[in-house]
């Protein structure tokens, strides 16, 4: 009787919030060992982000574009448009 106590008290979970306050404090100690980066890293990646977002809308704007204008086309051909 004494081994299946000795079982019930391993296989007990804590209570939910204290693993949720040990979850957040392994969370806070392992961003204060972070290293973050400087300001002008993170102004020139915001850049570059914003550069590249700008490019991929110019070209899905052309190809989406090009494809109505090809639509049109196709469809004044057949005489669908109309």
């Amino acid at each position: 009787m004494a081994s299946q106590n000795d079982n019930k008290a391993k296989n007990d979970k804590p209570n939910i919030f204290v693993r949720m306050g040990r979850k957040l404090k392994e969370t806070f100690s392992e961003l204060k060992r972070v290293s973050w980066p400087s300001f002008p890293k993170v102004i020139k990646g915001t850049c570059v982000v914003l550069v590249v977002v700008v490019i991929f809308t110019i070209v899905v704007t052309g190809i989406n574009y090009g494809m109505q204008e090809l639509l049109k086309v196709i469809t004044n051909i057949k005489g669908i448009g109309e």
